[in-house]
């Protein structure tokens, strides 16, 4: 195996690439299990959520190697794995998932109701979600093999097309999730708040399930220029604090009938200042009556830096009458991979969506995670891709 290398937090705005421990077939609790797969990580990506963490905004502890958007090849399998063989290469999704649990078997894997004592839903290298070792790394465990990974039935083509299928794990599944909470369809007038990954994402998943208007909006002017660069419509929230002027300016009316939230609770308003709840409290004045609400962005329950004492456990101050009033329809929560990779990965390798370019996917050794990290915070129009084997470089 060799030794492994991870990104390791080690406080706010402090990452660094260090000597981590080889995986084990073991729950974080230390059980050992038969169920799990190592993986040779072919590819693993820096997501919004980690900066989250990075930025001191979660209760993350020191010392927690992070990464969760993971692509691998097996490398070791667990005596009970059955449907997955070494050398396989395979899609790992965020979401860790027993596929035994109530949730997980009504399909609901984002919040499996095993693998996380402290509440459902489990993911790898991130605060609160069970303690599992994070894949920003050369080597990673993942449990329930059979269950969790999506297999690249064809290895070359795969590989011809990794950058593009290395957002399985996470931005493709979450933005097309928001799309369809959002009740997105043909003839669409949509709305995606985040011009960040998963905001494109959000917004290519819309053009492919046959939106008429994607509007994308923003105050950063580089994830804007990307944003009309691949054939969104760029909305500059710099200009004032009107957004349904400014949709109106595109689409001929104020009002949306599927609007998507990709900021979360790290959102700004006009002139930049901290604002957790106006993203949602714009949802409620401009999406239509009887419209619906994407929620893909994150929002925690403690939030060390929030704006205010509120926002520091999570309380935000939101106009939910016009919500009601309009009868609007809101989803939330962890997006459950497992529904949708298995499509997405189809309409990836028959060139039906080429997410690569929309994201901006920039391919980075694994040793220079720590300026990707300081890059991705500059807000650069990039999706960091980190490559620990020199697998895609190659």
């Amino acid at each position: 195996m060799g030794t492994n290398r991870g990104v390791v937090y080690l406080g706010p705005e402090h990452v660094e690439v260090q000597d981590i421990a080889d995986p084990k077939m073991e729950t974080p609790t230390g059980r050992r299990i038969t169920h799990g797969v190592i993986l040779k990580v072919v590819s693993t990506n820096i997501c919004g959520s980690d900066q989250h963490m990075v930025r001191g905004r979660t209760t993350a502890p020191k010392g927690m190697v992070l990464g969760h958007e993971i692509t691998g090849e097996v490398i070791e399998c667990g005596s009970d794995v059955e449907m997955i063989r070494k050398g396989d290469l395979v899609s790992v999704p965020f979401n860790v998932a027993c596929g035994r649990c109530r949730c997980c078997r009504e399909g609901d894997t984002g919040v499996c109701l095993t693998v996380n004592p402290g509440r459902a839903g489990g993911a790898y290298g991130y605060v609160d979600m069970g303690g599992w070792i994070g894949g920003q790394a050369k080597y990673v465990m993942v449990p329930y093999a059979d269950f969790n990974l999506l297999r690249f039935a064809d290895r070359s083509m795969a590989m011809e097309r990794i950058r593009d299928l290395t957002m399985l794990t996470d931005i493709l599944p979450t933005g097309f999730h928001g799309a369809v909470t959002a009740r997105v369809g043909v003839g669409s007038v949509v709305y995606v708040a985040g011009a960040g990954p998963v905001g494109m994402a959000a917004a290519a998943s819309a053009r492919i399930l046959g939106a008429a208007v994607v509007m994308v909006g923003d105050l950063n002017e580089e994830r804007l220029a990307h944003a009309r660069k691949v054939g969104f419509e760029a909305v500059d929230l710099r200009q004032h604090d009107r957004l349904g002027d400014m949709v109106a300016q595109i689409a001929g009316t104020p009002e949306v009938d599927s609007f998507i939230d990709a900021v979360g609770f790290e959102a700004k308003g006009y002139g930049g200042n901290a604002k957790p709840a106006i993203v949602l409290n714009q949802a409620m004045e401009v999406t239509r009556p009887a419209g619906s609400v994407g929620i893909p962005g994150l929002y925690v329950t403690e939030d060390p830096g929030g704006a205010d004492e509120a926002a520091k456990t999570g309380n935000l101050i939101l106009r939910f009458g016009q919500g009601w009033a309009r009868s609007l329809e809101f989803h939330t929560g962890q997006t459950p991979v497992l529904r949708y990779n298995a499509r997405l990965m189809n309409a990836i390798l028959h060139g039906r969506l080429p997410i690569a370019d929309i994201v901006n996917a920039t391919v980075i050794p694994l040793e220079d995670a720590p300026q990707g990290y300081r890059d991705f915070d500059s807000g650069a129009a990039k999706k960091f891709v980190l490559d620990p084997h020199g697998m895609l470089a190659a």
